[in-house]
């Protein structure tokens, strides 16, 4: 058993996208903890967001507004999921960055104020993330059995990396993966395969300004056009490229909207 003081609701916010103060909550669940020990309780529900969700939203959560049309609207349910959470402390993955925020949104819309100063907030991605450093020192120390000295000297952060990746090919070389779509494969055969596990299809720059959207075209990612396509943008605001190219953006992003508004005019 859990050494709770106070409940404790685990929750789990899908929205139409990744803005916690413009987006909306399209899936909600919660598993509240009793403190007496009592059996869990679980809520679960899907909600119209009545704004759009983002087709890269959908392609993670798989609801679309279409499906959300019949489901009831965030004001309806405000009440029973506000009585459901209660006084208890509230708990989740990179919740405090994410859940939270968006769901205190969603409640003060309707009316109700979800106090977070006078409870617990529990991310279990944070503990993973300080107790499993992903650092350059955390790494030697794993995959080589080597203490960090010298960290930030360039040359001793080479040679370090140098045992890191020697002893990543050690620890992994009988290892599968298995991708998003179900493919497995040896990542740690030879370099080919290698590099390829490294590769990043998401993004189109190293800066990632730039990704592929759902359909393979290249769109936004930062700004106000942040999910739109690049190519689109361009036909209805043709200036935006000249602020790009004027803007302080890397040579590679410059690079590919010029390339992404010549092959536009070509049509």
């Amino acid at each position: 058993m859990l050494p709770l003081t106070n409940n404790l609701v685990f929750f789990d916010l899908e929205a139409t996208g990744l803005n916690v103060i413009t987006d909306r909550i399209v899936q909600i669940a919660m598993i509240r903890l009793h403190a007496d020990g009592t059996e869990p309780e679980e809520l679960e529900m899907k909600i119209n967001p009545t704004v759009p969700v983002s087709a890269e939203a959908a392609a993670i959560h798989g609801l679309t507004n279409e499906m959300l049309r019949g489901e009831p609207k965030f004001t309806d349910v405000a009440e029973k999921l506000f009585a459901f959470i209660g006084d208890a402390d509230l708990a989740g993955y990179n919740s405090n960055r994410y859940d939270v925020p968006l769901l205190q949104e969603e409640f003060f819309r309707a009316g109700l104020y979800l106090d977070t100063a006078s409870r617990r907030l529990i991310d279990a991605q944070q503990i993973f993330y300080q107790m499993e450093p992903r650092t350059l020192s955390a790494a030697l120390k794993f995959y080589a059995g080597k203490e960090m000295t010298n960290a930030h000297d360039a040359l001793a952060d080479v040679r370090a990396t140098v045992d890191v990746f020697k002893g990543q090919l050690k620890y992994y070389a009988d290892a599968s993966f298995t991708k998003e779509d179900g493919t497995v494969t040896k990542p740690f055969t030879d370099m080919d395969a290698v590099a390829e596990f490294c590769r990043d299809d998401r993004f189109l720059d190293a800066t990632r300004r730039l990704k592929k959207g759902p359909d393979g075209q290249p769109v936004f990612n930062f700004g106000k056009h942040a999910g739109r396509p690049v190519a689109e943008v361009f036909d209805r605001e043709p200036s935006y490229l000249k602020w790009i190219l004027d803007k302080d953006f890397s040579t590679e992003v410059k690079a590919l909207v010029r390339a992404i508004d010549e092959q536009r005019r070509k049509g």
